[in-house]
């Protein structure tokens, strides 16, 4: 009877010691399952408007910075820059012409003295003038057609994949609408939502663990670069009549908000490959 006491006792005092220390590692290393794998996507977007006559990437594609992705109808944008081109010729020879009938106005009144009048003279200025400011114009809606030609051949800001691609040859794209997305490869993160009472004494570039579900076996390490400074709310937003909205469910038990923590990744194994939307364990580590 008695050994079976102490072996209760025994037993029980583990429990026990196991359930602090457990307790203790968890309250100086905050952990979350609720974290995900984010990266910064870039909008591909091109400046034009017209058919995609070539098309240089698949689905899921990876790509360099600099690569053409794809490259839109120009024949309308080499069109007005030769309108443009030949518009500016037009305004050179203007220039040449008021110059040229300023200068036989000038000579002629140097010859002799008052045989042009002086406001005769001021117009031939304001006509060089005005040929030059034309010209100026001209030459910047060249330059603006040499710029839309340009932009015809559509590239690749960054380093990165090509994801959602939904257009082939012949769709037609608009000049500021998106057209693909492009996931940046080299600013991927986490963000681990913690609870608020988890939070109390995290630091900034304190040191963190990151377990991906789909790569249990190769965790890495973060540093922390960022903690969450609010959350929208869902009590209290304007609804009918400018009325706030209030939640009638009523809990017993409060629950702790969470918070966004961005986590920059230091060593992410090199096999590893990360993908935005997948989901991540976090546990902040104590220094």
């Amino acid at each position: 009877m008695f050994r079976k006491f102490i072996t209760t006792a025994v037993l029980v005092l583990a429990a026990a010691g196991g359930s602090y220390s457990y307790y203790h590692h968890s309250v100086q290393n905050p952990w979350t399952r609720d974290g995900q794998v984010r990266a910064h996507i870039v909008e591909v977007t091109p400046r034009v408007t017209g058919q995609i006559v070539q098309l240089n990437i698949r689905d899921n594609q990876h790509v360099e910075a600099g690569d053409l992705l794809f490259k839109v109808d120009d024949s309308q944008y080499k069109a007005e820059l030769a309108s443009a081109k030949a518009a500016e010729l037009q305004f050179e020879a203007l220039v040449k012409k008021a110059k040229n009938e300023q200068n036989r106005a000038v000579q002629l009144e140097q010859r002799a003295p008052g045989s042009v009048p002086v406001l005769t003279l001021d117009n031939y200025q304001i006509a060089v003038e005005t040929a030059e400011a034309n010209l100026e114009a001209a030459r910047a809606q060249t330059h603006e057609a040499e710029l839309l030609l340009e932009y015809t051949d559509v590239k690749s800001p960054v380093d990165g994949f090509i994801t959602n691609l939904n257009h082939r040859v012949g769709s037609q794209v608009v000049a500021n609408s998106p057209v693909v997305a492009l996931i940046d490869e080299h600013s991927f993160w986490v963000e681990g939502f913690f609870k608020e009472t988890d939070l109390d004494g995290v630091q900034l570039n304190q040191r963190a663990r990151v377990t991906l579900l789909s790569n249990s076996t190769q965790p890495f390490d973060g540093t922390i670069e960022s903690i969450g400074f609010g959350i929208s709310k869902t009590d209290g937003s304007t609804g009918n009549a400018l009325l706030p909205n209030v939640n009638p469910n009523f809990q017993w038990i409060r629950l702790a908000q969470r918070l966004p923590v961005k986590i920059k990744l230091d060593s992410a194994p090199d096999n590893l490959q990360l993908r935005v939307g997948t989901t991540a364990s976090v546990q902040i580590l104590a220094d």
